[in-house]
């Protein structure tokens, strides 16, 4: 998989993606990072990327032209790419989004938007504006590395045991179950008698079951979005039981 960034700050892309996982996937040809600075697609002395906005108003605007000059540079390779623009205002981006960016390309071109936005006419030369969140970020990218981390996790090989993505928060639509490690106490709390067991089944099922808790305790948005086997209503039936609160 590659990604292209359009940055103003190429030290945040760079300095994210030179270590741990991401630095791994790169070394070993699973991910290519490519990190494009506007400011060298401007054409003044003073490297300008931003201006005043037409009509007034606080704050700056990213001009059109750098943007348009860099993203025609980097596709001038021939290269396909799914075009980004990070947005307050774009489509959420989620797990289900993750997958089907990493299954249906082969790479992603991701402008990381700054400022009070971007002049509006970038946003016909890009496919998609996408969002991390309901919240404010001071730029773009954070964002984008959102993105790239968490395609990049789905593609085979960069995590080492695929086992891995299978088991993680929202791989299956729910939260992911409780883990522990050494000791089995610490400070008077216990690993659960399940996981000692060595019986693989019951601890599926107790997976499972805390899984469903989880989920229900703090994200009960999710479970209306999965569909549930009978196995899972039985559990939810017990957890229900258990939980008088529900």
């Amino acid at each position: 998989m590659r990604f292209d960034v359009l940055t103003i700050f190429p030290e945040i892309i760079n300095a994210y993606i030179s270590v741990s996982i991401m630095k791994r996937a790169i070394d070993r040809g699973l991910v290519d990072v490519h990190v494009h600075n506007i400011r060298d697609y401007t054409t003044d002395k003073h490297r300008q990327v931003d201006d005043y906005p037409y009509g007034g108003g606080s704050g700056m605007v990213f001009k059109a032209e750098p943007i348009f000059r860099a993203v025609e540079s980097i596709e001038a390779d021939g290269i396909k790419r799914l075009k980004l623009l990070t947005s307050p205002g774009g489509r959420v981006f989620t797990q289900d989004v993750a997958r089907e960016y990493a299954k249906s390309h082969r790479a992603i071109l991701i402008i990381c938007g700054r400022y009070e936005g971007v002049d509006e006419r970038v946003k016909s030369i890009i496919d998609e504006e996408i969002s991390i969140g309901d919240y404010v970020l001071t730029g773009g990218e954070l964002a984008s590395l959102v993105i790239i981390d968490a395609v990049s996790r789905l593609i085979p090989g960069v995590l080492g045991d695929e086992a891995s993505t299978e088991e993680e928060s929202f791989s299956d639509g729910l939260l992911e179950y409780p883990q522990y490690t050494r000791p089995r106490e610490f400070r008077g709390m216990r690993v659960p008698e399940v996981l000692l067991s060595g019986n693989h089944q019951m601890v599926r099922r107790w997976r499972r079951k805390e899984a469903l808790r989880r989920t229900l305790k703090q994200r009960p948005d999710l479970i209306e979005k999965i569909e549930l086997t009978e196995e899972d209503r039985r559990l939810i039936k017990e957890i229900k039981e258990e939980e008088q609160w529900m």
